[in-house]
């Protein structure tokens, strides 16, 4: 694969680098069947709360649900699963998997994550087979955190940490704007605009989630977390969290 530079001379990325990236890509796609599409992370009891009214308010919610709140976990935990699998350490990557999903505050984001995790993990299995990541997936044969899935496949797969890192996040970004885009805080414009305006916060994001370790798991996302257990009330839901 051949890419323009600014100096317009051409850079020849590697071929185990572009198929890391494609299949990146793949993973991460809506196409995907992990189920995403069914989850808004309760940005659906957000909107109907009055938190998010429009462009500027999904702005400022999707920024502290990444920098502050659960993106910023799922990139730590996602790492500590990558060096796990890197060292077929199957003991550290049970003991990362139990922390995660003992992190979700709610039932529905319990969900949430457990059944994309476990979906995520069985596709990879069947459609990108390895030897390392069918020995380590056998040590998580119950519910599997989302992060921890694809941190145990990219690092069985000896894929880089940084852009597997980036990549989730901007997956986990699309996810949450399409989610508003059908809760109709906003439009297709907006949504894009609000996706280009915070896509650029995932490399400093995913480099110190990188190397953060897990004293530094936390957030401080409460009325997200308090909204996740009032969604499952509302009259009429098209989400599941």
């Amino acid at each position: 694969m051949t890419i323009p530079t600014a100096a317009n001379t051409i850079t020849t990325m590697p071929a185990a680098e572009t198929l890391d990236s494609l299949r990146l890509m793949a993973w991460l796609s809506p196409g995907y069947p992990v189920g995403a599409y069914a989850y808004s992370h309760g940005l659906e009891w957000a909107v109907e709360a009055g938190d998010i009214r429009d462009e500027a308010g999904l702005t400022l919610w999707l920024e502290d649900v990444c920098t502050r709140g659960a993106l910023r976990n799922d990139l730590i935990l996602a790492a500590e699963a990558h060096r796990a699998a890197g060292a077929s350490d199957g003991v550290g990557l049970i003991a990362v998997n139990d922390l995660a999903l003992a992190l979700a505050p709610s039932r529905e984001l319990h969900l949430e994550t457990s059944q994309q995790g476990r979906s995520f993990l069985d596709a990879t299995r069947g459609a990108w087979p390895c030897p390392a990541l069918a020995a380590l997936s056998e040590e998580l044969p119950g519910p599997v955190a989302y992060p921890v899935a694809v941190g145990l496949a990219a690092g069985a797969h000896r894929m880089a940490l940084a852009p597997v890192l980036a990549a989730y996040g901007l997956a986990f970004l699309q996810n949450l704007v399409s989610a508003a885009l059908r809760a109709a805080p906003v439009g297709q414009a907006a949504g894009t605009r609000v996706i280009a305006a915070l896509a650029p916060r995932f490399v400093p994001l995913a480099a110190a989630a990188a190397e953060a370790g897990l004293d530094a798991l936390g957030a401080a996302t409460f009325r997200l977390d308090l909204g996740s257990f009032r969604h499952e009330t509302q009259y009429s839901r098209i989400f599941r969290s």
